[in-house]
C-alpha cells in the first residue's frame, strides 16, 4: 500500500475562509492563552503564539469546523494574528487576561531557551461559550499553567481530548529562564486521551514510565524529539506498551521550530477525530505520518504562518518514506 494510497481527500466541511468565522458549530474546541514571543523582526517586538493558536490554526486547515477559547492581555486582544486564525474559520472567542504570557524562545544547538517576561492568569471555566460545552474533540494547550484542572470536567465523559503537556512543566518567574517543573498528578492529564510533549519539557532523570504512569490506562503519549522524530507509548494497568517510533520528516528549510509540537498533537488529535483524514489506516501509522508532515511544514515560516493546509499536508506525506513507522518493544 503506497502512501498516496493512504493520504485521502476526505469530504470534510472547511467552514468559510473569510474573517465572519464559521457558519456552524465547531467540531473541535481548543482552549488555551495566547502567548506573546518576542521576535526582534516584527514592528511590535512580538509575535502570537501559544499552542491555542497553533492548535486551532491547523485544526481548520485540515478540515475541522474549529472553536478556540482563547485567553489575551490587553496587547495580544488586537494582535493581526487573530484575523488569521478567523480567516482560517476558526471561530474565535476572546477571554481578557489582566496578565498573559510573554516568552523569548532561543533556539541553541543544545535545544531552546526559554525566558519567562510574563506569566498568565487562569482561564476561568465559566467562559466556555454553552453551545460548546457538546462538543465532542477537545484541545487543551496550556503554556503556562493557565487551565485549571476543573476543565476536567467541563467536557463531555466521551470526548476525546488531547493535552499540550509542557504547558503545565514550567516554573515560571518574569524575568528568568524557564525551568523544568517534574511531572506531577493532574486531572487535565488524566482526563486526557492523546498527551504531547517534548523531549525538552522535562529532566533527563524523568522516566518514560513515569510519565505514562500519570496517564489514564489506554491514553497515548506523543513524545516530540525534534529532528530525531519522536516516539509514542500507550499508558496500560501496570506497565506501558505497544511503543511506536517515527522518523522525522525533514523540512525544506528550517526557520522557526515554534509551534512545531502544538501542530503535531493537534493534527494527531484531528486524525482520530477524523479518521478519513488518514483514511481510517491507524494499525498503519498514518495518524503520526499525518502528524509528523504537519510539524515538518510548520518550521518552514516563522510562527503561525507556517501552519499548512490540508493539502499541503497531504503533499508532504506524500513525499515520506513508504513504512515510516515501526513497532517496537518498550523496554528496548
Amino acid at each position: 500500500m503506497s502512501n498516496e494510497d493512504a493520504v485521502s481527500s476526505p469530504a470534510v466541511a472547511t467552514g468559510p475562509s473569510g474573517p465572519s468565522g464559521p457558519s456552524r458549530g465547531p467540531r473541535v474546541v481548543v482552549v488555551g492563552a495566547a502567548s506573546r514571543d518576542r521576535a526582534p523582526g516584527d514592528p511590535r517586538g512580538w509575535r502570537l503564539g501559544g499552542g491555542v493558536s497553533f492548535s486551532a490554526v491547523t485544526a481548520a486547515r485540515l478540515g475541522l469546523p474549529t472553536g478556540a477559547l482563547i485567553g489575551v492581555d490587553e496587547p495580544a486582544s488586537t494582535a493581526e494574528e487573530l484575523d488569521l486564525l478567523r480567516g482560517a474559520g476558526v471561530d474565535v472567542r476572546l477571554v481578557p487576561l489582566e496578565h498573559g504570557p510573554v516568552f523569548d524562545n532561543i533556539e541553541t544547538p543544545d535545544g531552546r531557551i526559554q525566558v519567562c517576561f510574563d506569566r498568565s492568569d487562569p482561564i476561568d471555566v465559566a467562559a466556555l461559550p454553552a453551545e460548546w460545552s457538546s462538543v465532542g474533540a477537545w484541545v487543551f494547550g496550556p503554556v503556562a499553567a493557565e487551565i485549571p484542572d476543573e476543565w476536567a470536567e467541563a467536557v463531555p465523559p466521551d470526548a476525546l481530548v488531547a493535552v499540550g503537556w509542557q504547558g503545565l512543566l514550567r516554573d515560571l518567574v518574569p524575568g528568568q529562564r524557564v525551568r523544568h517543573r517534574r511531572p506531577g498528578r493532574s486531572r487535565i492529564v488524566e482526563r486526557a486521551d492523546l498527551v504531547g510533549v517534548s523531549r525538552d519539557d522535562f529532566d533527563e532523570e524523568v522516566s518514560l514510565d513515569e510519565l505514562v504512569r500519570l496517564m489514564k490506562p489506554g491514553a497515548t503519549l506523543a513524545i516530540t524529539q525534534g529532528a530525531t522524530g519522536g516516539l509514542v507509548m500507550v499508558a496500560g494497568e501496570d506497565r506501558p506498551h505497544a511503543l511506536r517510533r517515527w522518523p522525522p520528516i525533514p523540512p525544506r528549510e528550517f526557520v522557526d521550530a515554534t509551534g512545531a509540537g502544538d501542530v503535531f498533537l493537534a493534527a494527531l488529535l484531528a486524525a482520530h477525530a477524523e479518521p478519513r483524514l488518514i483514511g481510517g489506516r491507524f494499525a498503519q501509522g498514518y495518524d503520526l505520518l499525518l502528524a509528523s508532515a504537519a510539524s515538518s511544514c510548520v518550521i518552514e515560516q516563522p510562527g503561525l504562518l507556517g501552519v499548512p493546509n490540508r493539502e499541503a499536508v497531504r503533499r508532504r506525506m506524500l513525499e515520506a518514506p513508504r513504512h515510516p513507522h515501526a513497532l517496537a518493544d518498550p523496554d528496548q
